[in-house]
């Protein structure tokens, strides 16, 4: 009745960044300086990055997962979640033409930045890098984290990269902007993440080296139209479809 009578469609909630009048100018200064920057960029030397602390802990939608059955199920109704479950902090880096190989951060590690530094960026980054782009020009991002803002890392950054979208340039409060958060780690975390394993890190690596090219290239050339939508909301909160 409400569609067919009314008109009415039904509309998800959904989990977003809160957003002050200050973020949001900010985010919409960024985003038009980026997207007059990008104009002239191929999207397949754009290399987005991000960190992600993965869980496992098994999904449901208590409104909308249910089992029709004749008699009352026993224990396969049941959604097992612990008050500590397991997890992995994990780097990862995509591009529109290929990815590096994860990173997973052991417990107890402080990731500052010669972490950071030495365990992303010269072990992974720059060889990797060097390999896939050969002598072609390609950017680097990387998002506001502590650890990327450290005045050292910039600097380490401009001297071994051959361009770079600083974390001074990059819209804060944007996990809606960042290729990794608004659809990669989602990706990793409903295949590897919703089920009880034995090696979640073991999970997660295999579900990445499942994503090919052809995933990764929509994701990655999407983060354009992202930009335009974000400048067209003002650098509020935005809809994608």
């Amino acid at each position: 009745m409400a569609k067919t009578e009314l008109g009415l469609k039904p509309y998800k909630f959904q989990k977003v960044q809160l957003l002050t009048e200050k973020n949001k100018l900010m985010r919409l200064q960024r985003c038009q300086k980026l997207l007059r920057r990008t104009a002239s960029q191929l999207w397949e030397r754009f290399l987005f990055t991000d960190e992600k602390l993965l869980t496992v802990q098994q999904a449901h939608n208590s409104q909308n997962n249910r089992i029709w059955s004749v008699d009352a199920p026993s224990t396969s109704v049941f959604v097992e979640h612990c008050q500590h479950p397991k997890s992995v902090m994990v780097w990862g880096r995509i591009c529109t033409s290929g990815k590096t190989r994860l990173v997973f951060v052991d417990e107890g590690i402080k990731i500052n930045h010669k972490v950071y530094r030495r365990d992303i960026l010269e072990a992974v980054v720059l060889s990797w890098a060097k390999k896939h782009f050969d002598n072609v020009n390609w950017m680097f991002q990387q998002d506001s984290a502590p650890a990327h803002k450290a005045k050292k890392i910039p600097e380490w950054c401009k001297a071994h990269f051959p361009d770079m979208i600083s974390s001074a340039e990059w819209p804060p409060y944007s996990p809606d902007l960042i290729p990794m958060d608004y659809s990669v780690w989602s990706i990793l975390a409903a295949r590897a993440c919703t089920k009880l394993h034995n090696s979640l890190k073991q999970s997660i690596r295999r579900e990445w080296d499942r994503l090919k090219v052809e995933d990764l290239r929509p994701i990655a050339e999407n983060f354009n139209k992202r930009l335009r939508l974000c400048i067209a909301a003002k650098g509020g909160h935005f809809e994608t479809n």
